[in-house]
């Protein structure tokens, strides 16, 4: 890329706070991400975990060995993704998680032609065996699923789940950007659809009801429904999560209700 990728500018935002704030919408637990030693990171969420690769060189696997290891504590599964998954949707998440079933020790989507082991479910449970791997020199995550109880999900079996197929039809979410034309192509398409609300007094004025526009962050979408994500605005994201963040990530489907701070946020 010839630029650290977790610090690509994305509507706003940066590359890997969106992938970690979609993450961290989709899943039931800590979120935590690996770095390289010393790697710098742009600001994340404080509530977000960040881990220190003892080791460099040795590829995805030695990343997922140490994530694996820090999540086993609180999880018995783990959704392991990259940095570079600008159009990542929440509900692909959701999808792969829920392919686990006893006896299964990896859910690895085979999508839009190419197998996916960084948009994939590991159980936490793996990761004496990964380290072993590394120690080997067996580095590449093949050889890994030789090794495990893989089940694997085609495009059809990714979306037979209604709510995947009805926002990412295209399975863009595995769609990741290695070349500067990769991102500068990603970051021209349009931001993700979204619907907003305006209640209480910041519905006068006509502004009431519900508008669809485009926007990637909470930010974006204050912006397009005019308004200043302030002190005197709060917004409920899918009418659970009550934030001011304005990088908090908006995708596909999704519905922000903005209210006035002093009328109940």
């Amino acid at each position: 890329m010839g630029a650290p990728k977790a610090a690509l500018e994305w509507h706003g935002s940066t590359l890997l706070r969106r992938t970690v704030g979609i993450v961290g919408r989709a899943v039931d637990g800590p979120v935590l991400v690996v770095r390289a030693p010393d790697q710098p990171l742009p600001p994340l969420d404080p509530g977000v975990r960040v881990l220190d690769d003892p080791r460099e060189g040795l590829g995805p696997l030695q990343g997922i060995a140490v994530g694996l290891a820090a999540a086993a504590p609180d999880a018995d599964v783990a959704f392991v993704c990259s940095t570079d998954l600008p159009f990542l949707h929440g509900a692909f998440v959701r999808r792969v998680l829920a392919a686990f079933v006893e006896g299964v020790d990896v859910v690895l989507p085979d999508a839009r032609g190419h197998r996916q082991p960084l948009a994939a479910a590991y159980r936490t449970a793996l990761a004496p065996r990964v380290e072993r791997l590394l120690t080997e020199g067996r580095l590449r995550p093949a050889f890994l699923f030789d090794e495990c109880r893989v089940v694997r999900l085609d495009d059809a079996a990714l979306l037979a789940d209604p709510v995947l197929a009805a926002v990412d039809p295209a399975l863009d979410s595995v769609a990741n950007v290695n070349e500067p034309a990769d991102y500068e192509r990603a970051r021209a398409r349009p931001a993700p659809q979204v619907t907003v609300q305006r209640f209480g007094t910041l519905a006068g004025d006509g502004h009431g009801g519900r508008r669809t526009l485009r926007a990637a962050t909470l930010a974006g979408a204050a912006a397009a429904a005019e308004l200043v994500l302030d002190r005197h605005v709060v917004a409920a994201v899918n009418g659970d999560r009550i934030t001011r963040d304005g990088e908090t990530p908006l995708a596909a489907g999704d519905t922000v209700s903005f209210l006035a701070a002093d009328a109940g946020g």
